[in-house]
């Protein structure tokens, strides 16, 4: 078989979130963030929101995997694997404990300093997310979050502090992680930090109020473009981009209505956020969306200049899973996936989550992303969440054979070396995670998705040890190679 190679310079990496691996939680003047109240569940229990640390709850981010004090360890381990890229987020309770502190801490700032100087030794380059799911929850406390304009100016000034520290060292930054989630149910709280109600529930369609994350929504989008102007005008070589969680939407039938269904879905999911984001105006099917749902935005005078003068320059998204959609009630059976469902689609086989396994699907994505907006992507979030199995040889040498992620990820660098050919500007591959970590929707441990094994279980017992699974090696061949067989 020929080898599929990439283009000269293909950024080649992997992405995490700190919320998700670096624990410390209190560590150095850390404050508590909304992800700090977040309790465990499992796939079929959902995580539950606590208002304070309750003692007999387990809360997966105090410790995750320790990367606060495992970087140096886990980033020589990304080295071996040939890293060109290394996206990861920026804990804003470790700069602003509270969100309101004129200063910064510098604690805080020290620790990702080291962060990106061991990046630096191994000329891996960083890739920041000023904001991956992890509100400061004195905002929540205060003001509700997002539900407020004045969380605008909180975000501002975070953001401009790190932009200013880092901006010689890194090129590549994303304002928010998957914006997108605001349009659903589940992004209230893990997008906006904002409560609902007095449920404890983290993610209830039954319990909602699209009004208050469509606003919330308005108000990120400002944010991110008032980040965009600044770092434009602050050093013109910075490339500021937008990240959405993508899914490519199939209608389960031919029947016209599940067509039309599918295409109105996809336009909130997928095209709301990104021609805001990219073009700087609200879409054409906006308005009649507010109208037909009843949403009254925050919108002020001054907030369409904002948007159209801090467009970005790069276009990300994570990508899991297609998603199937009918108005067929008797065919409306629930298929799982990342923070959206649909109905089962009938020639996708589902992983051990429930998650449509769809590589066709994402190279349909990468054409219409790049159809609609004509900018450069980078994919920053891919991977098979599994139930991996650490065992070890007679001589006592462990192996995880995982031969279904490179399965799984094989198939997938396929359909983006197709989308390659096909014409679409891809410049980078961040897959998630290249170390387990913990889950953002179930807060398990045991859905791993690393090339690295941590030595830890959904309660928190566990040496966490690092081991190399199968795809850590074949990861390592593929970058080599700029490419795979």
């Amino acid at each position: 078989m020929s080898l599929k190679t990439f283009p000269t310079n293909f950024l080649w990496g992997g992405a995490t979130a700190a919320n998700q691996l670096e624990g410390a939680y209190l560590k150095n003047g850390k404050g508590l963030s909304v992800n700090d109240l977040l309790v465990g569940g499992t796939d079929k229990r959902p995580r539950e929101i606590t208002r304070e640390i309750q003692a007999d709850k387990y809360y997966p981010s105090h410790q995750a995997i320790d990367f606060y004090h495992h970087y140096k360890e886990d980033i020589k381990l990304f080295a071996e694997m040939g890293f060109k890229i290394y996206r990861f987020s920026i804990a804003w309770t470790r700069i602003y404990p509270h969100g309101f502190e004129e200063e910064p801490n510098k604690k805080g700032l020290e620790f990702y300093d080291g962060v990106i100087q061991e990046l630096k030794k191994y000329h891996i380059q960083p890739l920041i997310t000023i904001s991956h799911y992890e509100p400061p929850l004195a905002m929540t406390q205060k003001f509700n979050g997002w539900e407020s304009r004045r969380a605008i100016e909180q975000y501002v000034k975070f953001a401009k502090t790190i932009i200013k520290r880092y901006h010689h060292d890194v090129k590549y930054w994303i304002m928010f992680n998957e914006i997108n989630i605001l349009t659903r149910t589940s992004g209230a709280y893990l997008g906006g930090g904002m409560y609902v109600s007095n449920n404890s529930n983290f993610d209830n369609p039954e319990i909602d109020s699209e009004q208050m994350r469509f606003n919330a929504l308005h108000h990120q989008f400002l944010a991110s473009s008032l980040v965009t102007s600044f770092a434009h005008q602050y050093d013109p070589s910075l490339k500021m981009g937008c990240m959405l969680a993508y899914h490519t939407i199939y209608p389960l039938t031919s029947n016209p209505v599940d067509i039309q269904y599918a295409q109105e879905v996809s336009k909130i999911s997928n095209f709301y956020c990104g021609d805001v984001q990219v073009k700087g105006k609200y879409p054409y099917f906006a308005q009649r969306y507010w109208q037909k749902h009843n949403l009254k935005l925050d919108i002020q005078p001054q907030d369409a200049k904002i948007l159209l003068q801090g467009k970005v320059d790069y276009f990300t998204f994570s990508y899991y899973q297609s998603t199937t959609v009918t108005l067929d009630k008797e065919k409306n059976t629930l298929q799982k996936g990342n923070f959206i469902s649909g109905v089962k689609n009938p020639y996708l086989k589902t992983s051990d989550w429930g998650w449509a396994i769809d590589p066709l699907g994402l190279r349909i994505a990468l054409n219409q992303v790049f159809d609609r907006y004509n900018l450069p992507i980078m994919v920053v979030e891919n991977g098979l969440g599994a139930k991996d199995k650490l065992e070890f040889t007679r001589d006592g040498q462990p192996y995880i054979n995982d031969d279904y992620r490179i399965n799984y990820l094989k198939q997938h660098l396929s359909a983006m070396y197709e989308a390659l050919q096909d014409g679409v500007d891809l410049i980078g591959y961040t897959s998630w995670a290249p170390i387990d970590l913990v889950s953002a929707s179930s807060g398990q441990m045991s859905k791993r998705y690393g090339y690295i094994y941590v030595d830890k279980d959904d309660y928190g017992h566990g040496t966490l040890k690092r081991y190399k699974k199968k795809s850590f090696y074949w990861y390592k061949q593929v970058i080599q190679n700029n490419g795979i067989i």
